[in-house]
């Protein structure tokens, strides 16, 4: 009898218990509230371009909430949020995180591509948009960086709705960073280290093939092997640069004009 009743006083409780659930389901728990409300008004900030504030209601939802419902979708927003209010860092920061917690997530795309524009702003938003130097001439970390975020993204993603945007940008970042490169060898040639100003315009032909500079990266061998006095060697370069590159500015018909040595007699493509 006394573990009847025990039983029926067990059970009677477990009912009320679940009657109370039944009646608070009605209702968003606190937490899940406090959730929406913090979500909803970062949205209408976003929607609002109050991108700063955004930032603050997301971080304080992904720090409060960082396993709840909104928590995906508020760290999506937060990349969008970061770059906006042009903190390229905090960006690539929060992207590399969304990655690394999520890779299989349907939107990770999206984080690979707001990565490499995080690095791609940072490399040349605030001085190229002035115009004040060329972007080449400047350390080039963060555009490397951005090189390798969009080809990852393209790699892994290619049909993405963001693939076509990071090719583009592809391409204009292996123009500046071949463009770079050349800069440090017209700096050899000056210099009179025709050595490492050859293996530069070489490197930049093996490794950025497909770049406008690749041309102008002929001329600089020829012009080290001239310097050098291997004027064989210039001259079989020479005959590379005509074929490909016949109007290029340091050309003049089949004679090679250089721009830091003298030569005498002028290098000119054999008949």
């Amino acid at each position: 009898m006394r573990f009847s009743a025990r039983c029926s006083a067990l059970a009677a409780m477990l009912l009320a218990g679940a009657l109370l659930a039944g009646c608070a389901s009605n209702e968003p728990a606190p937490d899940l509230q406090e959730q929406q409300e913090l979500y909803q008004q970062a949205q209408s900030s976003l929607d609002a371009g109050r991108y700063s504030t955004a930032v603050t209601q997301l971080e304080a939802l992904d720090t409060r909430f960082p396993f709840g419902r909104y928590a995906e979708q508020a760290q999506l927003e937060l990349i969008y949020a970061y770059y906006e209010v042009e903190d390229w860092e905090k960006t690539r920061a929060a992207a590399s995180r969304f990655i690394r917690l999520h890779p299989d997530h349907p939107q990770v795309d999206y984080a690979y591509y707001m990565r490499g524009l995080g690095a791609y702003q940072a490399g040349r938003f605030s001085l190229e948009s002035l115009e004040l130097i060329d972007i080449s001439k400047r350390d080039l970390g963060a555009s490397r960086d951005a090189y390798v975020d969009f080809g990852e993204l393209v790699r892994r993603f290619p049909d993405s709705a963001y693939a076509p945007d990071a090719r583009q940008r592809i391409i204009y970042l292996r123009n500046v960073m071949a463009r770079h490169e050349l800069q440090v060898a017209d700096f050899y040639l000056r210099k009179g280290a025709y050595v490492a100003a050859v293996e530069r315009g070489r490197w930049v032909i093996e490794h950025y093939p497909k770049a406008e500079a690749t041309r102008d990266a002929l001329a600089v061998m020829v012009e080290g092997y001239l310097g050098l006095n291997m004027r064989d060697r210039a001259q079989t370069v020479l005959q590379t640069l005509i074929e490909n590159d016949p109007d290029n500015s340091q050309l003049d018909g089949d004679t090679f004009v250089p721009k830091h040595i003298d030569v005498d007699p002028p290098l000119a493509l054999k008949g």
